[in-house]
């Protein structure tokens, strides 16, 4: 084929279509919406010209992945099409347009000449061709055009973490028009296992966002098919990068790519979360990252978490069904087509490694709205998601010696809480938990987990590992919190109060066993820290508080990079039922604080200054600060901090050049050996 000039018309067409922020060279529109193009060479008349468009390794009208269309007047809803704009003596100006359900990715367009018979295609060049919002016939049509500029454009994110008690957040560079972050998410298309099987059928189901979720859900993780990410939550992250020092999801991107696609060491959920978030960005279509407090992981598909301790208080890790502090999922936006209508709209995808589905680990597309009605019989994977929402907890007596279990309590209350996104257009929180279920404690709430339980088939079926009425109705003789007195801080004693009150109208003996463990943000417990046992009488409705104070010198050693602490008081309350006593903490790192100095304009420089006060009492070593910002410097920035001193303070100054106008946001993370991934962000506003 020989090739003709194009004038692909960059500037225009990437306006009309929401890609200006695409650092490309080459066209990139959006479907169901109209394209320039002119091209020089053909001396035909306009009505002889037949354009090909053509997707994939095999290009096929049968499979949507080929189109051949000549001018006409009108442009078709159903089809491409192409409408004269204008002529002169040797170019023709021609508007193309796809229709709304066309295949996404990398087109070849040509043109032929009718005329001259037999003679071969001519090549105008390649563009690539994405999802539509801001298209009305778009399976993923947003309405709203701000909720459009958060879930499309915004390249910023903030995810939340922490625990239910305690909600923190971290800003993140999603990065989804840097570079070669695109071609990066096509490749990952080409890379997944149904590609891999049958490269004409997977392409030919490109045009279908419920498929390219479910696919890249499980192409985020390393599992089954070398995809981006290797997951490790095994406190020890040797070999790679810890999960919670990554600031944006290029650098992961650029290094999958750079190592001949070889997954990157180490994600953890809210990693596998932002990376889809990127893909999917990019890929045009919305998506946000979804924080569920206390969420639950049910292995075994019966809506409910067993946990267990041993007589020592100590949180067995036996079961493979656990709690976590918090987990990060997706929610995309789309129709369903193969669902009623009304369970279009967010959609939940999951790209963290927990549980196989059809057979590999990926998860999703949920339906929000069938998880919020209990409808977990409907594709694809809504029993999962009901129950990291809305699974029950037992907590669990275990006696490793004998293999006997006694059931302490159990709760319906506790799984669920906070679920949190980001607001759009600003830095806020915003609770979603109603958009998941009914009021915790609902008669509603509880008919919908009793419709969930009836679909899944639970309520039939004898359950030999479940508790007997008589126990679940137990009643215990005593009750007990951890209360928090003092400041939760890395490098700060942790002071807490064990307050237990008795219930009843006679004296009560207790047998106290203690512990604190470091865990993972999913409650794993990693390294003992602390443990006591005492003994204690309770007068009649009497409460007692006994102060408990875990030196930072005892927990330093242990911490694992997610700073969380879980301690525990098993009761062995004499002539009643055990009381089991727990709280998860999460210590907050100490502040570094970022000042821009003087006025950031564009392509000028500016000082930028990062401070940080070592508040412990003995030096702290290792010190680097990591710094990236889209369009405030490229790549990322990495500065070593000489050592400091027990409460010495330390100023680490860097210039940039920013080089596009607007809000532009800088992430900062310094890490020493004493804390992990401290990390902050600020805006930039960036003038002419």
């Amino acid at each position: 084929t020989s090739a003709l000039h194009t004038n692909w018309h960059l500037k225009e067409n990437a306006r009309d279509h929401h890609t200006s922020k695409f650092s490309s060279k080459e066209l990139i529109v959006r479907r169901g919406q109209a394209f320039i193009v002119t091209f020089n060479g053909t001396e035909q008349p306009e009505q002889s010209l037949t354009f090909i468009a053509e997707t994939g390794p095999k290009p096929s009208k049968l499979a949507k992945t080929q189109a051949t269309f000549g001018i006409s007047s009108t442009v078709s809803k159903e089809s491409w099409s192409a409408v004269l704009q204008s002529t002169s003596s040797n170019s023709v100006s021609i508007s193309i347009s796809s229709p709304p359900n066309a295949v996404i990715g990398r087109y070849k367009l040509s043109v032929q000449t009718t005329s001259s018979g037999s003679s071969s295609p001519a090549s105008l060049g390649t563009f690539v061709l994405l999802f539509n919002p801001w298209s009305s016939g778009d399976d993923v049509f947003m309405p709203n055009k701000a909720e459009c500029e958060e879930y499309v454009l915004e390249e910023f994110g903030i995810i939340f973490a922490g625990n239910k008690n305690h909600i923190n957040s971290f800003g993140w560079n999603f990065g989804q028009f840097q570079g070669d972050i695109l071609n990066i998410c096509l490749s990952m298309l080409d890379r997944s296992l149904n590609y891999r099987q049958d490269p004409a059928t997977d392409v030919s189901h490109r045009n279908d966002p419920k498929y390219l979720g479910r696919v890249l859900s499980a192409m985020v993780n390393a599992n089954d098919d070398q995809g981006v990410l290797l997951g490790n939550w095994s406190g020890n992250y040797e070999g790679g990068k810890s999960p919670s020092s990554w600031t944006g999801s290029g650098e992961i991107l650029q290094n999958w790519k750079k190592s001949g696609f070889k997954p990157v060491r180490y994600g953890q959920c809210w990693v596998f979360a932002a990376v889809l978030t990127t893909v999917l960005r990019c890929l045009g279509i919305p998506t946000r990252t979804i924080t569920n407090f206390s969420s639950a992981h049910d292995a075994d598909g019966n809506l409910r978490v067993d946990e267990f301790y041993d007589a020592s208080g100590n949180h067995l890790d036996r079961a493979a069904d656990s709690i976590w502090n918090f987990h990060v999922w997706n929610e995309s936006w789309f129709s369903r087509s193969d669902l009623d209508p009304s369970y279009s709209g967010w959609q939940v995808l999951d790209a963290t490694p927990q549980e196989e589905s059809g057979g590999i680990y990926q998860c999703g597309p949920a339906s929000r709205n069938a998880i919020k009605e209990g409808d977990v019989d409907l594709d694809y994977d809504c029993p999962f998601v009901f129950a990291e929402v809305n699974a029950d907890c037992m907590y669990w007596n275990y006696d490793p010696a004998t293999g006997k279990k006694t059931l302490m309590f159990s709760k319906s209350t506790v799984i669920g809480q906070f679920i949190s996104t980001k607001a759009v257009g600003k830095d806020d929180r915003v609770d979603v938990t109603n958009d998941y279920k009914y009021e915790e404690g609902s008669t509603k709430e509880r008919d919908i987990f009793k419709k969930a339980r009836k679909k899944l088939g639970l309520e039939d079926k004898f359950d030999p590992t479940a508790p007997t009425p008589q126990e679940i109705d137990q009643k215990p003789d005593i009750s007990g919190k951890f209360k928090v007195s003092g400041p939760l801080e890395v490098g700060k004693d942790l002071n807490l109060i064990l307050v237990l009150a008795n219930l009843q109208s006679d004296a009560k003996t207790v047998h106290l066993n203690m512990t604190a463990w470091s865990t993972v943000y999913t409650r794993r417990p990693v390294h003992e820290i602390w443990k006591d046992s005492i003994s204690v009488t309770l007068s009649p409705k009497e409460e007692k508080q006994f102060p408990i104070k875990i030196s930072y010198t005892e927990y330093q050693q242990q911490l694992t990079t997610d700073n969380t602490i879980q301690v525990t008081a098993l009761c062995h309350v004499e002539g009643g039922i055990q009381v089991l006593v727990q709280r998860d903490i999460t210590l907050d790192n100490p502040a570094i604080d970022i000042q821009v100095l003087g006025e950031a304009k564009v392509n000028k420089e500016v000082d930028v200054e990062v401070i940080f006060t070592n508040p412990i009492d003995t030096e702290v070593m290792d010190c680097v600060l990591q710094v990236e910002g889209n369009d405030l410097l490229r790549g990322i920035l990495e500065i070593d901090v000489p050592p400091l001193k027990a409460s010495e303070k330390s100023s680490t100054k860097f210039k940039l050049i920013p080089f596009e106008t607007g809000p532009k946001h800088l992430l900062v993370n310094f890490s020493c050996d004493k804390f992990a991934d401290i990390k902050t962000f600020k805006m930039v506003n960036v003038i002419d």
